[in-house]
């Protein structure tokens, strides 16, 4: 089994396959936490969902907080036994980029690209709904050609009751129409149909840069709350971080394998 493990900056996610998903669950990121604490906790949570950690025969990690990724790579080998995979874009993972800097690419939107790439074919505009809200846009031959990043919904909401000192947190979720009638469905209105505005109009924008119709993919922790009402989004993927890991990982150790024995098979 491969233990799949996306570090964010909120949330780590975690995915097993077997020949498909058997597990996933999320928690908190935490730096300060030890590998031992998450070894323990990783292990526990395979046996709940009735899994033994000993099937466990690689990991994979894509991560954008460092400290949290070398915790995870200590974890895989002091817990399984495992040199893990670890995305470096530019590096270890076999996707065009043509962007300025390709090495500064965050780890997390590389194996997104290489996910949706995969399930869906190219050209794509993909959205993730997370800490921060990021667009990658694929082209027609599967480049990543670069996107977009704005703050995360979570992120631009708690920033405006941070600095507004009349305003105050509210539940995030779809007020019943755009006009507020109170200070609960004014803020759920520009908060969360304001967003959806976001997308649709920056999603707009970038159709018309790469001409053609590429399909629009969502994913990320919250996208359940734009899933319906940003008219763009096509289709709906909330592992598809863990996927393109997968697929990365998978892709990764058939040509190290290739290469020992002297290159792929005629």
């Amino acid at each position: 089994m491969l233990l799949a493990v996306d570090v964010g900056n909120t949330n780590v996610k975690l995915g097993v396959y077997d020949d498909h998903m058997v597990a996933s669950w999320r928690l908190t990121t935490r730096r300060e936490q030890t590998a031992d604490e998450y070894g323990v906790f990783t292990r526990t949570m395979l046996r709940s969902h009735g899994l033994e950690p000993s099937h466990v025969t690689d990991v994979a990690i894509s991560s954008t907080v460092p400290a949290v990724q070398r915790t995870m790579e200590e974890m895989a080998r002091r817990y399984f036994g495992v040199s893990p995979f670890v995305v470096d874009p530019g590096v270890n993972v076999d996707l065009v980029m043509r962007v300025d800097y390709p090495r500064e690419v965050g780890p997390d939107r590389i194996v997104k690209v290489v996910g949706a790439v995969e399930l869906y074919g190219p050209p794509l505009i993909i959205i993730d709904f997370g800490t921060a809200t990021t667009f990658e846009c694929v082209s027609a031959d599967g480049a990543f050609v670069g996107g977009a990043i704005a703050p995360g919904i979570a992120t631009a909401a708690e920033a405006l009751t941070a600095r507004a000192a009349r305003l105050f947190r509210v539940d995030l979720s779809r007020p019943p129409s755009a006009i507020g009638r109170n200070t609960v469905t004014n803020l759920q209105s520009g908060i969360v149909y304001g967003y959806a505005g976001l997308v649709d109009g920056l999603v707009e924008r970038m159709r018309q840069e790469m001409g053609g119709a590429p399909r629009v993919v969502a994913t990320g922790g919250l996208v359940g709350l734009m899933d319906g009402l940003a008219r763009t989004i096509d289709v709906v993927n909330p592992h598809l971080t863990l996927e393109g890991l997968r697929i990365a990982c998978a892709r990764n150790r058939r040509a190290a394998k290739d290469d020992a024995h002297g290159g792929p098979p005629a």
